[in-house]
C-alpha cells in the first residue's frame, strides 16, 4: 500500500474536488454543463412520446394570423373567441399563455366620443348612434364582460426591468397572491424574486377566475427545464399559470407548503420539498421550481388553429371538457424557447407538460435533500475508487470502472424510473471517470518512467519479463550492495583455445553467437540474472534483483536445458564446418554479496563471495570428473525434485573444509531405470573407494566400465585407486579429494 500513496492522495484530491462542488462550497461550470446533458439524455430516453388527449393548444399560428389579422387582435374577437369555446364546443378550463397589459383602441370609439364632444356635439342623431354603439366599441368591456363566469385563468409574467427611480416597472393588476408575505418568515427557503410584472389590465383580472405567472426558469445554457411554482414579488407569493389552471380545475382550494417532519434536518435545511394544491402534490427543488415532464418533443398535445375555433371549423368532440391553453407557435410573436426535447420549442407547450404532469403525479423530483445525498455518494464511490485502483492492476482497473459506472447508471435510471427521484449522475459519472484516466495516466508515464529506469538499470542482465515485473514496485529495487542468498551458475566451453586457433576471427565471432545466444535465452527463460560474459563462458545468477524462492532449482534446470540445447545445435554446427561444442557447467547457492561493484570509472552489476568462488571452480572440474555439470551441496538440498548423484567430496583451492559434489541427473520421475541401476551401483562403488577397499572398489568400477565404457568418471577414480595403492591416505582421511589448481 506503501508504494501507492502517491497515486491514492491526488485520487483523494480529485473526490475532495467534486465534493465540493457537490456541497456548493465553489462551482466548477464544466460539471454542471455535464449535468445538463444527462439530464436532458435520461429525459429524452423515458419520455412517454405519446399524445395526450386532455390538454388542447389552440394555436395563435401563421395561418391565423394571415386570417384574422396581425396580432394582437381585437378585443370582442377574442370575446367570440371564449364564446365558441364555452358555449360551443363546451371546454373545461382556458388558459391564456398570453398577457393583455394595453388598452384596445382599435374600434375608433374614442375618435368618435371626441367628434360627439366638439364637432358634433349638437347633432341629435349621431349623439343617439353614439350612444347605442359605444358599448359595442368598447372591445375591453366586451372582453371583460366574457371573461365573467368563466373558468379563465390569465397569464401574466414578472421581470426584473428598473424604472429611472430605480425601482420595478410594473404594469396591470396582479391577481391575489396564492400565499401571503411572511408565510416562509423563519425558514431558509429561496424563491424566484422579482422587482415588476407585466400585468393583465385591472378590469379583465378582476372579471377572470384567476390569473398565473407564466415566467421560465432557464439553466446557464439557456434552455428551459424547470419552471417556478412560486414567485416571490414584494413579499407575496405568485403561482404559475400550470398551477393555477390546476387550482381552478379542483374548485380553488389553498395551496398548503410541504415540509417533511424530520428531526435530522439542520437548521439551514429550507425543507420545503412540494406544494399541495386539493389531492395533488407537487415536488419543488431548492428554488420552488418545478422540473418539467416533457412528454415528447412538440406535438405531444393536439394544436388546433385559433382561426378554425373562431369560425367553429373544429369538430366539438375534440375540444369538449378539454383543459385549453391559448398560445402561439408563430416566429415573430416570441414565445418559443430552448428545452431539452428541441431547440425551438413553443412556450405554452411547456405549460401543457405540466398540466399533465400534475394530474398524472409524475413530476420528477429533486428535493433540497438531494445535495446531501449527493455528497455521501460521491464520497462512498471516490473514496472507494481512490483506494482500489491503485492497487490492482491495469485490466482489472478497466473492468471494476466499468462495472461501477454501468451500476451507477443503472442505479440512477431506476431511480429516476420508478421512484421519479432525480439524483445528480454527471458528477460521480466524471468523477469515477477521472479517477481511472487518473490512475491509467500515472501508470502511463509514471510507471513507465519507473519501467525505463529499471530497464536501464538492470536491462542487460535480466529478461525484459523480470523487468516488468520489477516496475510494479521500482522503489524495491536498487544497485546497492547487499547480502542475499542467491545461485550462481558458470558455464564454459571445454578445449576453447584448441577451437578458437582452428576458425578465423569471423567465423569464431558467429559460432560464439550461435551457442552464446540460445544459451542466454535459457537463462532469462528460468528467471535468470546474466552478471558477464568472459569469452567462451557465462556467469549468471539467480536470486537478484528479482527475489527467488526456486533460485536454486531454476539454476539447476538452466544448466540441464543448456545441454539439451547444445546437443540439438550440433548438426547445424557440423553444417557449417565448425567442430562440436561442448560445455561444463557449475552451480552453487549460499550467501552472497550483490550490487554495482567496481570503480568510479566502471561498475558493474554482479555477485561475490565464497559461494561464487566454489561454483566457478565446480565448472572448472567438471572435465576431470568427465560430467557436464557439477553443484555444490546446498544447491542439491535446496531441489529435492531432480535427480543427483554424489560425485565426491573436494578441497578446492584456498578451501581446507570438503564440500561434497553432485551431478544432477534429471527431473524426479523421467530418469529411466538403467540409469538408475547404474547410480545404485556407482553409490556402492563410492561407498568402497572411501573405505579403503581397493580392491572391491576397482572390481565396482570395472563392471560399470562394462556399462559405460566412455565414462570419465569410472576411469578417474580407477586412476585414484592405483594411486592410492602406491601412496596410501593419511589415517583418518575423510574421503575426499585436494584440488591444487582453480
Amino acid at each position: 500500500m506503501k508504494k501507492h500513496l502517491v497515486r491514492i492522495a491526488l485520487g483523494l484530491v480529485v473526490v475532495l474536488v467534486f465534493v465540493g462542488h457537490a456541497a456548493q462550497y465553489y462551482d466548477i461550470p464544466f460539471i454542471k454543463r455535464f449535468e445538463n446533458i444527462v439530464y436532458d439524455a435520461r429525459l429524452r430516453l423515458t419520455m412517454a412520446n405519446t399524445v395526450d388527449p386532455r390538454i388542447v393548444i389552440i394555436d395563435i399560428d401563421e395561418k391565423s394570423l394571415a386570417v384574422e389579422g396581425r396580432w394582437p387582435w381585437r378585443r370582442d374577437k377574442l370575446g367570440t373567441m371564449l364564446d365558441q369555446l364555452f358555449d360551443h364546443y363546451h371546454v373545461g378550463i382556458v388558459g391564456f399563455d398570453v398577457v393583455f397589459a394595453e388598452r384596445d383602441e382599435s374600434s375608433g370609439l374614442g375618435m368618435l366620443q371626441q367628434l360627439g364632444q366638439n364637432e358634433l356635439k349638437d347633432n341629435p342623431q349621431f349623439q343617439a348612434v353614439l350612444k347605442e354603439v359605444g358599448p359595442q366599441l368598447e372591445y375591453d368591456r366586451v372582453f371583460a364582460e366574457k371573461l365573467k363566469n368563466r373558468a379563465v385563468v390569465l397569464g401574466y409574467y414578472f421581470s426584473s426591468l428598473q424604472s429611472d427611480d430605480g425601482k420595478g416597472r410594473t404594469n396591470g393588476l396582479l391577481p391575489e397572491p396564492v400565499l401571503p408575505s411572511g408565510t416562509f418568515k423563519g425558514r431558509n427557503v429561496t424563491f424566484s424574486r422579482w422587482l415588476g410584472y407585466g400585468a393583465n389590465l385591472p378590469e379583465f383580472q378582476n372579471a377572470a377566475a384567476s390569473g398565473g405567472h407564466f415566467n421560465p426558469y432557464p439553466d446557464e445554457d439557456g434552455v428551459t427545464r424547470r419552471v417556478p411554482m412560486i414567485a416571490e414579488y414584494d413579499g407575496a407569493y405568485f403561482e404559475s399559470l400550470s398551477m393555477a389552471v390546476i387550482r381552478l380545475g379542483l374548485g380553488s382550494p389553498k395551496v398548503v407548503p410541504g415540509f417533511p417532519e424530520g428531526k435530522f434536518w439542520s437548521k439551514d435545511y429550507p425543507g420545503l420539498e412540494w406544494i399541495e394544491i386539493g389531492d395533488v402534490r407537487v415536488p419543488v427543488d431548492d428554488l420552488v421550481t418545478t422540473l418539467v415532464p416533457y412528454r415528447g418533443r412538440q406535438g405531444s398535445f393536439k394544436y388546433i388553429s385559433a382561426t378554425d375555433v373562431l369560425h367553429g371549423a373544429t369538430p366539438v368532440e375534440e375540444l369538449k371538457n378539454k383543459i385549453v391553453l391559448v398560445g402561439t407557435t408563430a416566429p415573430g410573436l416570441f414565445d418559443l424557447r430552448a428545452s431539452p426535447v428541441a431547440n425551438v420549442y413553443p412556450g405554452v407547450e411547456i405549460h401543457a407538460n405540466l398540466i399533465a404532469g400534475m394530474l398524472d403525479g409524475n413530476i420528477k423530483q429533486r428535493p433540497p435533500y438531494v445535495l446531501g445525498a449527493e455528497v455521501m455518494l460521491l464520497l462512498l464511490s471516490g473514496v472507494f475508487m481512490a483506494l482500489l485502483l491503485p492497487i490492482i492492476s491495469p485490466l482489472r482497473a478497466t473492468v471494476l470502472t466499468g462495472v461501477v459506472l454501468a451500476v451507477v447508471f443503472a442505479t440512477n435510471v431506476m431511480v429516476w424510473t420508478e421512484g421519479n427521484l432525480i439524483l445528480p449522475l454527471a458528477s460521480g459519472l466524471l468523477m469515477i471517470a477521472m479517477l481511472f484516466a487518473l490512475n491509467m495516466s500515472y501508470g502511463f508515464f509514471v510507471e513507465s518512467r519507473a519501467k525505463r529506469q529499471i530497464s536501464g538499470l538492470f536491462g542487460q542482465y535480466v529478461p525484459p519479463e523480470l523487468v516488468d515485473e520489477m516496475s510494479k514496485d521500482p522503489e524495491a529495487f536498487s544497485m546497492e550492495g547487499e547480502s542475499r542468498e542467491l545461485s550462481v551458475l558458470f558455464t564454459d566451453v571445454r578445449g576453447f583455445t584448441t577451437i578458437s586457433e582452428g576458425l578465423d576471427p569471423k567465423e569464431l565471432s558467429k559460432l560464439m553467437n550461435e551457442f552464446l545466444t540460445p544459451l542466454s535465452r535459457i537463462i532469462y527463460k528460468h528467471r535468470g540474472t546474466i552478471d558477464k560474459y568472459m569469452g567462451d563462458c557465462i556467469m549468471a545468477f539467480w536470486g537478484a534483483p528479482l527475489s527467488d524462492s526456486q533460485n536454486a532449482r531454476n539454476a539447476v534446470l538452466a544448466g540441464l536445458e543448456m545441454h539439451k540445447a547444445l546437443e540439438s545445435l550440433q548438426p547445424h554446427f557440423k553444417d557449417k564446418g565448425w567442430p562440436p561444442i561442448h560445455i561444463g557447467v557449475g552451480v552453487n547457492s549460499g550467501r552472497m554479496n550483490v550490487g554495482n561493484m567496481g570503480s568510479e570509472i566502471r561498475l558493474a552489476y554482479t555477485v561475490m563471495g565464497d559461494a561464487v568462488n566454489l561454483a566457478s571452480r565446480l565448472e572448472g572440474i567438471t572435465k576431470q570428473y568427465g560430467v557436464g555439470m557439477i553443484v555444490g551441496e546446498s544447491t542439491r538440498i535446496q531441489v529435492p525434485d531432480v535427480v543427483f548423484r554424489e560425485l565426491d567430496r573436494v578441497k578446492v583451492k584456498g578451501k581446507d573444509a570438503p564440500a561434497a559434489i553432485f551431478e544432477p541427473i534429471g527431473v524426479a520421475g523421467e530418469v529411466e531405470k538403467p540409469v538408475q541401476d547404474e547410480m545404485k551401483l556407482w553409490g556402492q562403488a563410492l561407498k568402497l573407494y572411501r573405505l579403503r577397499d581397493w580392491d572391491m572398489a576397482e572390481l565396482q568400477l570395472l563392471n560399470l566400465l562394462k556399462i559405460n565404457a566412455n565414462s570419465g568418471l569410472y576411469k578417474l577414480f580407477l586412476e585414484r585407486i592405483v594411486h592410492f595403492r602406491a601412496n596410501p591416505p593419511e589415517d583418518g582421511w575423510d574421503g575426499s579429494w585436494r584440488f591444487d589448481t582453480k
